[in-house]
């Protein structure tokens, strides 16, 4: 390895298939072809003398150089940017809705990326319910929403299916004749969905739970207060869908989409990096 410095490019092509978890969603977002990041990748790999990825047909994950390096991948590209952009002020603001169904936990990574690949954009984030969100962009009120795709509404581009299922703590138990629920107040469509499915299976229920986001209703079923209809995603971490066991009714899977007006190459950058995020889902890299 010589002393010539990096070619950040090829850094930048790094990160995003280390954070998306693939080469289709990295090129998506950098705008580009899988072959052209992969033969970036390559030379990457080539320049430092260590294998970074571990390739597979079905798995992409960092290896134990990999890792390492993409710390310092980080701190190079954010050294760039504080460079090039010390004295200059956002000038573009994204007027950004985001259904707290599709994002959960993840959104902190989300925005961390937004920022990152946007320095130019001030995000303004607005949380809420899918058709809420799409009635604020029909009425100009927002320039991108990421929605559940709900009712008629055609338009808007397919990121991805979430599953759902009926989620309680590990060690809840079925007590009564009627089943106590964790739901987001309406006019939540995944409420709509299950409260339409209970009814119609005749199965008794309760409302044990009303919270105001996803993270609330998350918290109602770790503490073992009721069963959420959740995305499986979105589950908290020890959860178990006891729907089968239960003989509660399937919940149907969601699209989650894309509606975005056209803007400026800015904010068509943001977005692609938004729609690449969304699309890669929770998979996430692990190292060695």
């Amino acid at each position: 390895m010589t002393d010539r410095p990096l070619d950040l490019d090829l850094v930048r092509a790094f990160v995003h298939v280390a954070e998306l978890s693939s080469f289709t969603r990295a090129a998506e977002a950098l705008g580009g072809t899988q072959a052209g990041v992969s033969l970036k990748l390559r030379k990457l790999e080539a320049r430092l003398g260590r294998t970074l990825l571990e390739r597979t047909p079905r798995l992409v994950r960092l290896t134990a150089d990999g890792s390492q390096f993409l710390e310092r991948a980080h701190r190079l590209l954010a050294a760039d940017r504080e460079a090039r952009l010390w004295d200059t002020a956002p000038t573009r603001r994204l007027r950004l809705g985001i259904s707290d169904h599709t994002t959960g936990d993840t959104l902190p990574a989300l925005l961390r990326r937004l920022a990152a690949v946007s320095p130019g954009i001030v995000f303004d984030i607005r949380m809420g319910f899918s058709q809420v969100l799409c009635d604020a962009f029909d009425a100009g009120e927002l320039d991108a929403a990421v929605v559940r795709r709900e009712g008629s509404r055609r338009e808007g581009e397919n990121l991805r299916q979430d599953r759902y299922g009926w989620f309680a703590a590990g060690d809840w138990q079925a007590r009564g004749d009627s089943l106590p629920l964790a739901l987001l107040a309406s006019p939540c469509g995944v409420r709509a969905k299950a409260i339409e499915g209970l009814d119609s299976a005749s199965i008794a229920w309760h409302e044990a739970f009303t919270g105001g986001s996803v993270s609330s209703v998350g918290a109602a079923v770790a503490a073992g207060l009721a069963v959420a209809p959740l995305a499986a995603h979105l589950a908290p971490l020890g959860s178990v869908d006891v729907g089968p066991a239960l003989g509660l009714p399937a919940l149907p899977a969601a699209t989650v989409m894309l509606v975005a007006r056209t803007g400026d190459a800015s904010a068509k950058a943001a977005l692609r990096e938004l729609a690449a995020f969304l699309r890669a889902g929770q998979s996430a890299i692990r190292s060695d």
